[in-house]
């Protein structure tokens, strides 16, 4: 994308080890001076260092950082010191995330939606060879490995699938606040681990606990249709043995962008860490000629026009009703791509958050 649009950039590999030394400092100080960039960026605070070396050596050649985060910043940003600066903008593809950072100090706090690449997902001609799909992580293991990793307490640990449901359930965007509101016993407990990993550990996995019932009440609407499941083999664990067919995680990069066309209904129910924001596939199945049928988030109404861009379902209850109508639509379906598929390439584009964002980087740093 920089390159599509004329950006000079220059790609510096900080060491992941001995942060702080003398060689770190000297090479961004040479970087700095060799290519005299505008603003340094960063996805997700990938290259900060935890002690705040670099925040506080930017802050001094008075450089701007700006840092895009697409997963949550909260479960990554604890583990970093001297976190505010002036020189730092935090840009967060999640407006739920807004108040919260300002919260932690941070004095420019941006929303940047997640968006798509066009020429990746390339819109190619492609002949349908399946009705309904489902592209996702069952979550089995992803929480199965926090409970190896981490020694919760007991209660909570038995609790889990009780606090996933309620969480799921919950308007709360933060575990640790719905603990806080309305589990008080399992809020002391969780607040009593003594180390900030293992807190945020739990956190995670709740947050994949909810994601998992979340995802398996809404795939289990989809079963009369026999729908293909792209996935782990979590899946075979939560699932009943007939009724669907099983498909090897694909490639996202290779695999998905003809994958997605060739289907006639994608199916979405987005992860719980991300109550109100759209995920990735929103932008990517219409872009490359694919039909989304997805969960409604309230973000998606500055994003595109519900019910002639993109088709949402609220409750699990929609589903089967909406599947069935729009594999019998193959019209409809068609109307409904080439409008998102339209709106995605005016708006949603790499392209257009790294205008948007180099333009923001500008006004706050003249």
């Amino acid at each position: 994308a920089c390159d599509r649009l004329g950006y000079a950039t220059s790609f510096v590999q900080l060491p992941s080890q001995e942060i702080g030394s003398q060689e770190f400092v000297e090479t961004i100080l040479s970087e700095v001076l060799r290519f005299k960039p505008d603003y340094v960026l960063t996805i997700n605070h990938l290259g900060v260092d935890k002690e705040g070396v670099l925040t506080d050596l930017l802050a001094r050649l008075e450089l701007p950082l700006a840092s895009w985060f697409v997963d949550n910043p909260h479960l990554i940003l604890y583990f970093y010191k001297n976190l505010a600066s002036d020189w730092m903008s935090i840009f967060t593809w999640d407006a739920d995330n807004l108040h919260s950072l300002h919260n932690q100090g941070f004095k420019n706090v941006v929303y940047l939606p997640l968006a798509t690449d066009p020429h990746r997902f390339a819109m190619r001609p492609t002949s349908i060879t399946r009705d309904l799909a489902f592209v996702g992580n069952s979550m089995v293991y992803k929480v199965r490995d926090k409970l190896e990793q981490y020694e919760f307490p007991p209660l909570l640990i038995k609790d889990t699938p009780r606090l996933g449901q309620a969480f799921m359930e919950s308007g709360v965007f933060s575990v640790s606040d719905f603990l806080q509101q309305d589990y008080p016993k399992h809020y002391r407990l969780f607040a009593d681990i003594p180390d900030i990993e293992t807190r945020l550990g739990y956190e995670a996995m709740i947050t994949w606990q909810a994601t998992l019932m979340y995802r398996l009440q809404r795939v289990q609407a989809l079963l009369s249709f026999s729908p293909t499941i792209v996935g782990d083999t979590g899946w075979f664990e939560l699932l009943p043995q007939k009724g669907w067919s099983y498909h090897a995680e694909l490639n996202y990069y290779s695999d998905l962008p003809i994958f997605y066309p060739a289907t006639r209904i994608n199916f979405n129910c987005t992860s719980q860490q991300m109550k109100g924001a759209v995920n990735q596939r929103v932008f990517d199945v219409p872009v490359c000629g694919g039909f989304l049928l997805t969960d409604y988030r309230r973000q998606m109404e500055q994003l595109f026009e519900l019910g002639q861009e993109m088709i949402t379902y609220n409750e699990v209850e929609e589903i089967p009703d909406l599947v069935r109508y729009y594999l019998a639509h193959d019209q409809k379906r068609k109307k409904i791509i080439q409008a998102g598929r339209k709106r995605i390439l005016a708006e949603h584009t790499y392209d257009q958050r790294l205008i948007s964002l180099t333009q923001t980087m500008r006004e706050m740093y003249r």
